[in-house]
């Protein structure tokens, strides 16, 4: 077959990255419809879709790629409309390079890159939300239930929206005083602008999802309460309780979360402060710990707000990196200083409580651990210090209490998650589902709205049942 398009994916603009590390605005500025249009001709539209394989939601990809080279933006958004509620989050945080782009067969001929599938899907959403009369089909008919979502992160968006096109009555529960979970408190205004999830949020409510803020389920109402008022109940309230490596220091002043680092940023607007009364630190020298998509949004977040000098101190190499590798380059291209086989020990005090810098120690690669990834062995007498008044640790998350422990019928695996069928999300309780990262751990956007889907389906299945059964 003759190839007579480009090996390389369309060039998309993003700021430069002197001019982006003082700012907190988007990185990535988008394509134009010209250039989205130049890129879906990239795509073979392949029968066999093995794009479509790797995307949780299963979005019809080819479909939507083949009315943006047509310049039908409008049946693109149709397509994406009937398989995501969340097109303008997923295609600027998903991981396509390991999901949708990952099996795409352009991808696959020698020095090709694959079709840039998560820009043109951003491409699609934001053209629908500039639109005035674009907007999902709103259910008509009488409701079919009542389903309460707790938690209203990417799992319960999507279950929500789905239920809602269904028929039925749903109302999202929130402790948080804004709606979007994770989205909203751990993901950068330069990644994902806040305005963009309030446009999808509300994109939402327009199809009839109610969403109540600052209600803590197992305190402000209670698990039982919820079933005796609704036929079903989603639990997806994220697994945000912050894990620490337990290393001596760790409660110094300057010393931090990344969960806590980030949610003064972000939900709670410290980047704009003093406009928003919540102080950030503002700190000289940073060192992150950690290697994944949290640990380059703290560190790119300390940049700017204004450090000096910010260190990556991961304990493996660049070969196993869990992050992105698009954020990652950005991270270097902002002047983030990675120290790999690196690994704290402890944090060291000023004499006054507060931090002045990290002892850490090299690292080498040894056997593979549970993980399927090389355990990390200390190297003696390696140790060193890096000069530092602020350290965040992003090294994973634990599941939230606040519910589980007022919820003692709810059935939880050895971590503390809650245990759920894989595919349909029922747990031990009936009428109970759940999803995301409360049952997986930690994980992504997409992969959240995944089991957001597919509980969707398993919930109005429950319900009609049980009705016919009366």
């Amino acid at each position: 077959m003759a190839v007579t398009f480009s090996k390389w994916k369309t060039p998309i603009k993003e700021q430069d990255a002197e001019v982006r590390k003082g700012n907190f605005g988007e990185v990535c500025l988008g394509y134009s419809l010209e250039e989205g249009q130049i890129e879906a001709g990239r795509c073979l539209q392949c029968k066999t879709k093995p794009c479509v394989a790797g995307c949780p939601v299963k979005i019809d990809i080819p479909a939507f790629i083949k009315c943006v080279k047509e310049g039908d933006m409008a049946g693109a958004a149709e397509v994406m409309d009937k398989y995501t509620n969340l097109p303008a989050v997923c295609g600027r945080v998903c991981p396509q390079e390991s999901q949708c782009e990952g099996l795409c067969t352009v991808g696959k001929m020698k020095d090709f890159e694959p079709v840039a599938i998560g820009k043109l899907e951003r491409l699609v959403a934001d053209w629908k939300y500039a639109q005035e009369n674009m907007q999902s089909k709103v259910y008509e008919g009488e409701k079919k239930g009542k389903v309460a979502v707790v938690g209203s992160g990417p799992s319960s968006l999507t279950v929500a929206g789905d239920l809602a096109k269904m028929g039925y009555e749903v109302k999202i529960f929130e402790a948080l005083h804004a709606a979007g979970g994770v989205l909203i408190y751990g993901i950068p205004e330069f990644r994902l602008p806040k305005k963009i999830v309030k446009m999808e949020i509300e994109a939402m409510q327009k199809l009839g999802v109610d969403i109540e803020c600052n209600v803590v389920v197992g305190k402000t109402i209670t698990m039982q309460e919820i079933m005796e008022e609704y036929d079903a109940c989603y639990i997806a309230v994220g697994a945000g309780a912050p894990h620490f490596q337990g290393v001596p220091g760790t409660t110094l002043n300057g010393v931090y979360s990344a969960s806590e680092y980030l949610t003064r940023i972000n939900l709670m607007h410290g980047y704009e402060f003093p406009k928003f009364d919540t102080p950030a630190k503002k700190a000289k020298k940073v060192v992150v710990i950690g290697g994944g998509n949290v640990a380059m949004d703290a560190a790119r977040s300390a940049k700017r707000l204004g450090a000096e000098e910010v260190t990556v101190a991961y304990r493996r190499s660049l070969a196993e990196l869990p992050a992105r590798i698009e954020e990652y380059h950005h991270a270097v291209e902002e002047g983030i200083i990675f120290n790999w086989l690196t690994n704290p020990t402890e944090y060291v005090d000023d004499g006054s409580g507060q931090l002045k810098g990290v002892k850490c120690i090299k690292m080498e690669l040894g056997e593979p651990d549970a993980s399927g990834r090389r355990r990390p062995v200390p190297v003696e007498g390696s140790e060193f210090f890096i000069e530092a008044d602020c350290a965040i640790e992003a090294i994973g998350q634990g599941s939230n209490k606040v519910l589980l422990s007022t919820f003692p019928e709810m059935k939880l695996n050895k971590w503390g998650y809650i245990e759920a069928d894989e595919k349909t999300g029922a747990t031990s309780v009936p009428g109970v589902f759940a999803g995301g990262d409360i049952v997986t751990g930690a994980a992504t956007v997409i992969l959240a709205m995944g089991a957001g889907k597919d509980a969707a389906v398993a919930i109005d299945k429950y319900i009609t049942e049980k009705k016919a059964a009366k």
